[in-house]
């Protein structure tokens, strides 16, 4: 059975929190209770579909922690979504939210669909039947979500109006990533790949290492990626690869440029999908590689920011001896595996749920504009991301250079203790 086959996230997850539990000497039932879901929803969304048929689609939604705060985290349509990922998804929010220190849990949703082969009015259908089934067990003091792998603010704004409508009254605070001006944050789209990059510039400054002497490469094109090219490029940096998804053809490519990528060009070839046009990118002298050529790269930087298992025991050993750091973009793109090897070849780095943490910040920036009913300037947003990711990246590698243990232990160490000190002051365990 091939890696990707047996690959489990949330079996993945748990592993993770079970080595540092370990680590901290947790209790048994701290640990009993912080390994596995408060609750999880699962249920059905008929819906009928734009040729009169009817279809039924299956959604979650997993609640880990709410000890720190409401639930938060993304919901997701995605043909291959399963409950475990979903799962996995919401324990890591635990943990990011508690890593950058705001008063939020962690939860996650899904549906198993495939946007690409539904019309808008389809997705509406779906976004609005997904909160019917949820009505009760969601809202702006129990469970806030959030736009995740091919959902949208359109998406969020069609939910937050059944929520609404369901409850009949106004709940901006509800759902979060809405478009701007219907109580969006300005600087919301760019923040989880900002943040990626505001934690890379901490990291490199530590190392004695100057962004504009650096090379990078990229696995993804979505939204993070982009967000994560766009600030590195700005910066000074040279991205000279991204490896993305090509729907027609069902694999990826890798698109190299040995001279750089210019953020702009690669972004006018691009669908909305994050699916560069692969006609194009050559027309403009981009070389193509297979999908996994991104790994291979002879670069200072890697960034995996797509999906999970990405970094794993096949494709860690071709990491070349010129990378310093890795920074997570994605959600669990590094398996333990991996993370041996990583170790082995002393690259420091930057873990998924520090490094990407800039999204739910920007989330809970938008939720605190909401319910105050006043927003703030794009510059405001961003100083304050800035200044949060900075703060949770050195209280990170402090630890990790006082203990001399990995980024990645040091970051589960905090958020753990942090979340199980709030369920013991509650009294639960």
């Amino acid at each position: 059975m091939s890696v990707s086959e047996s690959f489990n996230p949330f079996k993945m997850a748990q592993q993770q929190f079970d080595d540092v539990a370990q680590k901290l000497s947790l209790d048994q039932p701290t640990r009993d209770l912080l390994r596995n879901p408060d609750r999880e929803h699962h249920f059905n969304i008929p819906i009928r579909m734009d040729d009169g048929s009817y279809r039924v689609f299956r959604g979650f939604r997993v609640q880990h922690n709410d000890a720190r705060g409401p639930c938060k985290g993304g919901i997701r349509f995605h043909p291959q979504e399963t409950i475990d990922t979903v799962r996995a998804l919401a324990m890591w929010m635990t943990w990011k939210t508690a890593v950058v220190d705001i008063p939020l849990g962690g939860g996650k949703g899904g549906v198993i669909c495939d946007p690409h082969n539904l019309s808008m009015r389809e997705q509406e259908a779906l976004c609005r039947g997904w909160i019917r089934q949820l009505a009760a067990n969601v809202g702006p003091l129990q469970d806030v979500p959030a736009p995740d792998v091919m959902t949208t603010g359109q998406h969020m704004l069609w939910m937050l109006d059944e929520y609404e409508r369901i409850h009949g009254a106004k709940y901006p605070g509800f759902i979060t990533g809405k478009p701007v001006g219907l109580g969006g944050s300005l600087g919301r789209t760019e923040a989880t790949g900002y943040g990626v990059i505001f934690t890379l510039r901490e990291a490199l400054k530590h190392l004695g290492i100057k962004i504009e002497n650096t090379t990078a490469a990229f696995q993804g094109f979505g939204n993070v990626s982009q967000y994560s090219l766009d600030m590195y490029s700005q910066l000074g940096g040279k991205a000279i690869a991204v490896s993305c998804w090509d729907q027609k053809e069902q694999k990826s490519y890798t698109y190299k440029k040995a001279d750089g990528i210019q953020f702009k060009h690669l972004m006018d070839i691009t669908n909305r999908f994050g699916e560069i046009d692969k006609q194009k990118a050559k027309d403009i002298g981009f070389e193509i590689l297979d999908g996994g050529a991104w790994i291979e790269q002879e670069v200072d930087i890697l960034v995996p920011a797509a999906l999970e298992n990405q970094v794993n025991a096949e494709t860690a050993p071709k990491i070349r001896n010129s990378v310093k750091v890795i920074v997570e973009g994605a959600n669990g793109p590094t398996t333990p595996d991996a993370d041996k090897i990583i170790k082995e070849k002393n690259i420091w780095l930057i873990p998924d749920f520090l490094a990407n943490a800039g999204g739910v910040t920007c989330s809970y920036f938008e939720q605190v504009q909401c319910n105050m009913n006043y927003f703030w300037t794009k510059e405001e947003v961003l100083k304050r991301l800035d200044e949060k990711m900075t703060v949770a990246y050195h209280a990170v590698s402090d630890l990790a250079l006082t203990r001399k243990i990995y980024m990645r232990e040091a970051a589960y160490m905090i958020s753990i203790s942090r979340v199980a000190e709030a369920c013991k002051m509650r009294g639960w365990v």
